[in-house]
């Protein structure tokens, strides 16, 4: 294997902003927010959804929104079923 090609690879917490749930892992993601876990500091990525969150893992269904997806949904659906009631 080639040296000095590869990313460095450290410590890196995970955090779930959904469900308030954190990881402790190894990443070559870097980030310049950090969190204190265990007395040591370490660069935190947030993430919206992981498997404390997921509708798999958890049983429970639950809508993530963070554009405004799901409103721009029920407006073009309820303005789609408004225009196919006055055609008919």
């Amino acid at each position: 294997m080639k040296t000095e090609i590869h990313p460095e690879y450290a410590p890196v917490v995970f955090r779930d902003v959904s469900a308030g749930v954190t990881y402790l892992t190894r990443s070559t993601l870097k980030s310049n927010n950090t969190i204190e876990l265990d007395g040591t500091t370490y660069p935190v990525v947030d993430v919206e959804i992981s498997s404390a969150s997921h509708p798999f893992y958890t049983g429970k269904q639950k809508i993530v929104d963070t554009a405004g997806r799901v409103e721009r949904f029920r407006r073009r659906a309820a303005a789609a079923k408004k225009a196919e009631a006055a055609g008919s």
